[in-house]
Formats: structure tokens, sequence, C-alpha cells
């Protein structure tokens, strides 16, 4: 079999997938043998693996499973997804928050986990937690730590940043108001903080959150580099919601942490609108065009 740059899956069946795909690879125009199609049938010149499953939920389970496969065996370097609902996936039976959770189980080596980036030119932002319930949201500092470590290292080797500076967005309120509006500022990221700078990695004391995404986010929209090389985000809507108020149409969900890359556009399945051929693919073609530079 050829070797690719890169797969793209064509996602969930009633989504907005297939019309992503196609948008964004006629955008690009890319060289026939950098990119592998799996899942529908399009019609596009580049080669492709056909999915049979009629079954929305294990079709979008088997694209993913298949792309992780020929990843394995060095057909492919980095995989692009298209949107999957995970109400499809758990009702095939197939319990996953996501796909990311999904690849940490096909694709990780040793003790690698599967950790969530998101990208809009400099701006970086990666979640500590991903899809969990507000309650259930907690972090310990060995979890922080080996976390953070993962984004350096990203940051490093695949972004080509010298010396890192990561900032962290505090769990509470005003970074807790030294323990006034909660202890876990003093209690968990503090200590990791140390940690990590005795390590040689930068990683800037808890900020309050909406003060830090007040600098970055003018940093962002004035057209300058942010500040900051990455941010660090305690949970799921503390990092999303300021990433899509910013840059929904550019932001790229990326999966470090494994041996192969993962890109995705920060949209989801968009079951309003599919089949109309009004979906953006801005966020697709910044997910393939990072995936290639990563690969």
């Amino acid at each position: 079999m050829n070797r690719y740059k890169i797969a793209v899956t064509t996602g969930d069946k009633k989504g907005i997938g297939k019309e992503l795909v196609l948008k964004a690879l006629n955008n690009l125009k890319l060289k026939r043998d950098e990119v592998l199609i799996i899942g529908e049938k399009l019609d596009l010149d580049y080669d492709f693996i056909e999915i049979d499953e009629k079954d929305n939920g294990i079709f979008c389970y088997k694209t993913l499973e298949k792309a992780c496969l020929l990843a394995k065996e060095g057909i492919i370097k980095g995989i692009v997804t298209s949107p999957v609902s995970k109400e499809e996936l758990h009702k095939s039976g197939y319990i996953y928050n996501g796909q990311t959770e999904i690849l940490e189980k096909l694709l990780a080596e040793g003790n690698q986990k599967a950790q969530m980036l998101f990208v809009a030119d400099s701006l970086r932002v990666m979640l500590l937690t991903r899809h969990l319930p507000l309650k259930e949201v907690c972090l310990t500092v060995d979890d922080v730590v080996s976390k953070v470590e993962i984004l350096n290292n990203f940051l490093i080797e695949k972004c080509k940043i010298e010396k890192p500076v990561i900032a962290f967005c505090a769990f509470n309120p005003h970074a807790g108001e030294n323990g006034i509006l909660g202890r876990e500022e003093i209690e968990i990221l503090n200590p990791a903080v140390e940690i990590l700078n005795s390590k040689g990695i930068n990683v800037l004391k808890p900020l309050s959150a909406d003060a830090l995404f007040a600098k970055v986010g003018k940093d962002y929209l004035s057209g300058k580099k942010v500040r900051y090389d990455a941010i660090l985000a305690c949970y799921h809507d503390q990092g999303l919601c300021p990433v899509k108020a910013l840059a929904m149409e550019k932001a790229i969900n990326t999966t470090i942490g494994l041996n192969i890359v993962r890109t995705s556009p920060s949209s989801g399945t968009a079951y309003d609108i599919a089949g109309k051929n009004i979906a953006n693919p801005e966020s697709m073609i910044e997910a393939v065009k990072l995936a290639i530079s990563l690969s």
C-alpha cells in the first residue's frame, strides 16, 4: 500500500464532515500522495478507503479505527478527523467521551496519555480536563505536572519553540483570593508549578482566567503574536469559551501526547445545516494544514 502524509476521515454520516472535507481539499489542492480519505467515498482525486457500514455509530468508530491501524503500520503520519456525534457512538455501544479518548485507546503505547490542545495561529490552549460534568472536575499535583510536561515537549519538538512560556488559568475566581474563594491554587496548582519550574519548564503561577484571557484576547484580535506560547485551562468551558469567541472559524482541536498527531476542526456535526452546502470549511482547512506541517 502507498504511504501518505495524512489520513482524513469523513466523520458522522449525518453531519457536515463530507462537506468540510470536499471544500477543504478542493481549496488546498494537495498532492495526491499526501492524502488518504477514509470513510465515505467522495468526488475527489485522492485515494480512499471506503468503510462499508450502515450503522452510523459503528461507521464512525470503524473509520477512526482504520486510521489508527494505518498509523501504527506507518502508512500515514498524521490524522485529520471530521466531527462525530458522541450520542451516535454511545447508541452503537462505544462508550467514549469523544474521539480523543478513542485515539488514546487505539494508539497509546506504554503510559502515553492523549491531551487536547486547541490551536489558532499563535493562540494555544490546552485543557487539563475534558468532557466531564463540572462537579467532577478534579486535579492533582502529579496529574498537572505530567500533562504540562507533555505540552512543553510538544511546543519544543513540534512547534520548534526553544523555551516555551506557559500561562495557567486559576481554578477559582480571582485565583482563589489566598484561599477565601477556594484552596485549589494553594494546595494543587502552585505546588505543581513549583515542581515544573524546578524541572526547567517555564509555567507562570495561576492567573485569574478572566484577566488572563482579556490580555490574550487583546493580542489575538490585534493581530499580534499571543504573549504566551500556551495557556492551561483547568476545565472544558474555561478554555473553550474564549477560544471559540476569539477564533471559532480557525481553532483546531489537536491531540498531543501520542506518537501520531491528530487534528480536527472545532465545529461539531452540525446536523441542522448538513446537506445544505453552507458549512464554513476554514477550520478544516487549518486542521489539514496543521496536520501536514506536524507530520
